[in-house]
């Protein structure tokens, strides 16, 4: 590989890679269906999670926590895209022993999922920033407002059961969230994906507990059951955890499921 450009990565990792990418393997699922958006053919490898594009044909080099590392380097990609909370450092690190480039992103809200994704596209990978981020931006440059008078519903987030998990603070699902115009219950937790006893999330003063299908797999007769005080919305957990083209129907379609819970 011709190595003709050094920059640093969302770590500040000095990244050496080719000035345009024509090889990448995503570890990533939000930015695989970003990369496939948005030049496919150059995408050559990516994770078992990675779903989105539906008809992505591609090595799957198994999971995000449990990259087959081999897999990855007989790819001989140009560049390597993960991200800190869904990869491990010791991947990443394992990886740029074998020479292999890496890029890893870091997102913890909105504002950071464009910025990050506007230096991958323009800076690591050398295509340019493409028109659906631009559209996304703006789709999400000022959050929503509650109906002038009615106070901001409040909503939590589960991700896990058994023990029961929500998203807390500093997190991307938390502050996609609070952009909608709703109130993040769990903001001010300690820590970003906190246990939490049952009934202190199955209670009177929560609007709402919406179920993603992600990354525990809520569903109609796994999750809802359980409350007996608070309504629950099951979601596609890629409207609340993906950034990436996922933007571009998040806000719209969370708010008119939980409306229409609401209304039912």
């Amino acid at each position: 590989m011709t190595t003709d450009a050094r920059t640093s990565d969302d770590l500040g990792t000095p990244v050496a890679h080719p000035r345009t990418a024509c090889r990448v393997v995503s570890l990533v699922p939000s930015l695989t269906e970003a990369i496939a958006a948005t030049r496919g053919d150059a995408l050559v490898g990516a994770t078992d999670w990675c779903t989105h594009p539906a008809d992505l044909d591609v090595v799957r080099v198994r999971g995000t926590k449990n990259p087959d590392l081999r897999a990855v380097t007989d790819l001989s990609p140009d560049l390597v895209v993960a991200n800190q909370e869904e990869n491990r450092e010791l991947d990443v690190r394992r990886l740029r022993e074998a020479g292999v480039a890496v890029w890893v992103t870091r997102i913890q809200t909105v504002d950071e999922a464009v910025a990050s994704m506007r230096r991958l596209f323009a800076e690591a990978l050398g295509w340019g920033v493409p028109g659906w981020l631009d559209t996304v931006a703006a789709a999400w440059a000022a959050p929503s407002r509650p109906t002038t008078g009615a106070p901001a519903l409040r909503a939590a987030v589960a991700v896990w059961r058994d023990p029961w998990m929500v998203v807390g603070r500093d997190t991307f699902t938390g502050d996609l969230v609070s952009r909608l115009g709703w109130q993040h219950a769990y903001a001010q937790a300690d820590g970003r994906y906190p246990h939490v006893p049952l009934e202190d999330l199955d209670r009177a003063d929560l609007d709402v507990v919406l179920l993603p299908d992600e990354p525990y797999p809520f569903g109609p007769s796994d999750g809802p059951e359980a409350f007996t005080r608070v309504p629950t919305v099951l979601v596609p957990g890629r409207l609340l955890t993906w950034y990436g083209p996922s933007l571009l129907e998040a806000r719209t379609a969370l708010a008119d499921l939980v409306t229409r819970s609401a209304t039912a």
